[in-house]
């Protein structure tokens, strides 16, 4: 976690809250990690992080999509931005959608296990 957070920092995302949630919790049995947070302007911030190894889809979009419904219903609270962070192969029409609907695409993510 400690370089998710160092990546977005250098993304100009300075948060004083990083609360991982748990997919369980909200209905999904996918492994991605979901973050909601809280940036010093007292935004809230909900952070998907996604890595595997096959190319991120438009249906990959859709579900998630759907996921970020069920989690503002489980917090009870609207996001006023919504990252997803990815270190996978993304699908143009995947990022299109993604940017339609406003959320903030970081695609250079690397992972260090």
């Amino acid at each position: 976690m400690k370089e998710l957070t160092s990546y977005l920092a250098n993304k100009d995302y300075l948060f004083k809250k990083f609360d991982k949630i748990e997919p369980k919790l909200i209905g999904s049995r996918k492994k991605i990690d979901i973050y909601d947070c809280c940036n010093v302007n007292n935004s809230l911030i909900s952070v998907y992080v996604i890595n595997q190894k096959s190319r991120f889809l438009i249906k990959n979009a859709k579900e998630l999509e759907l996921l970020n419904s069920k989690l503002k219903e489980f917090k009870d609270h609207n996001f006023k931005k919504t990252l997803i962070v990815i270190s996978s192969p993304l699908c143009s029409k995947a990022k299109k959608y993604m940017q339609e609907l406003k959320w903030k695409i970081y695609d250079d993510f690397v992972w260090y296990w």
